[in-house]
């Protein structure tokens, strides 16, 4: 009965406001006992700037992939055990997101959304050690869709990461103001180390709430994605606050990530690096949303993303780099407590011609996302 009931639970509130990541090794503090839920993701993407057979969307981004076809962009089914002093998840997920977020992993973990466990380390303090295949607590926007305020990612989620692999500490004050994080982890966005990457990097998170209204967040990453041979450290940050007025109408998210990659060594000589300093990328996003029925709520979001040296999105071919704008406006509307239709209509704006076209390329990018999601 306490397993029905909670998961009755869990369906009368799945489309409650979340728009941070959910700590999901958090989950199983309040029961105990075992706990099985699942995630059903649906959608179709039309794609009116790339050409009609061109399967994929643009390579920046791995959410909602696939033109022009209905397709899974996540399922999941998962298992959480946990008590006072324990707590454990395996998730076992399939469909695009899986395939393109896990295509550097070996065959037998791309199908692992989680597989984590952990201790409580105090009786007094709420303070826990959990290792494994974790969620990622950098960003404000995660995996689910419908833990998120709009239906598509943003560019700064789709290039940071989804999941992290290692083990962290983390502390929740008894108030629930404070969240404080640290984390040994085997790389950015790997279950893996990459080859010839020593390791480990080091991840934070300092995130607090001074009241259910206001949310405000740090998180950091310090480490490497890349060979040692190259000796190029990566510092990366993300900020942002997470604003909802007590009547819960309105709500508003302003996001900030900011990146640093040192410079590569030439040949693998520390003295001939290709020049001073590092390269940089950033991106500052705003998300507003509002609630129009008790079922339906309107989201808009304006984005900026500038890679201009494609340390994360990857190399361009054009002389600005990636250098683009995005605006999004979409409708959510729940059909019941557990099943969530939403449509998005979204625009790219780049500084260069980036998005394939049938005659050739384009500085925009408009396409319609709908989506069907159901938990259980």
């Amino acid at each position: 009965m306490k397993l029905l009931s909670l998961v009755a639970g869990l369906l009368a509130g799945c489309f409650t406001a979340s728009a941070q990541p959910s700590d999901t090794t958090a989950t199983n503090q309040a029961h105990t006992g075992l706990t099985v839920t699942g995630y059903v993701e649906t959608y179709y993407v039309h794609d009116f700037t790339t050409p009609k057979i061109t399967q994929e969307r643009p390579g920046f981004l791995y959410n909602h992939k696939r033109n022009r076809e209905v397709n899974i962009n996540l399922a999941f089914v998962k298992l959480a055990y946990g008590n006072r002093a324990v707590r454990s998840n395996l998730a076992v997920q399939v469909g695009t997101y899986a395939q393109y977020n896990y295509a550097a992993e070996q065959d037998l973990l791309r199908n692992i959304l989680e597989a984590n466990a952990g201790v409580r380390l105090s009786e007094t303090h709420n303070l826990w050690v959990d290792a494994g295949v974790l969620t990622s607590h950098i960003g404000f926007e995660s995996a689910i869709s419908k833990d998120c305020w709009t239906l598509t990612r943003s560019i700064l989620a789709e290039n940071s990461p989804y999941f992290l692999t290692g083990a962290k500490l983390t502390y929740n004050s008894a108030n629930g103001r404070w969240t404080l994080l640290g984390s040994v982890v085997n790389g950015w966005q790997r279950i893996r180390r990459p080859a010839g990457y020593g390791g480990p990097s080091v991840s934070t998170q300092v995130q607090f709430r001074p009241s259910g209204r206001l949310t405000l967040n740090w998180s950091s990453f310090l480490g490497s994605d890349r060979p040692d041979s190259l000796r190029q450290g990566r510092f990366f940050n993300n900020f942002y606050a997470i604003v909802s007025p007590a009547d819960g109408r309105f709500g508003l998210i302003l996001g900030f990530d900011i990146g640093a990659d040192r410079k590569p060594v030439r040949n693998g000589h520390p003295n001939q690096r290709e020049g001073t300093g590092a390269y940089i990328w950033y991106s500052p996003v705003v998300i507003a949303r509002l609630k129009t029925t008790g079922r339906s709520y309107l989201n808009g979001r304006i984005e900026y993303y500038d890679d201009r040296h494609g340390v994360v999105v990857g190399e361009t071919g054009t002389p600005g780099g990636f250098r683009t704008y995005g605006y999004s406006l979409g409708y959510d509307y729940a059909i019941t407590p557990n099943a969530l239709f939403r449509i998005e209509g979204k625009v790219y704006n780049s500084r260069d011609a980036l998005f394939e076209t049938a005659g050739g390329r384009s500085r925009t990018n408009t396409a319609l996302t709908t989506s069907l999601a159901v938990s259980f």
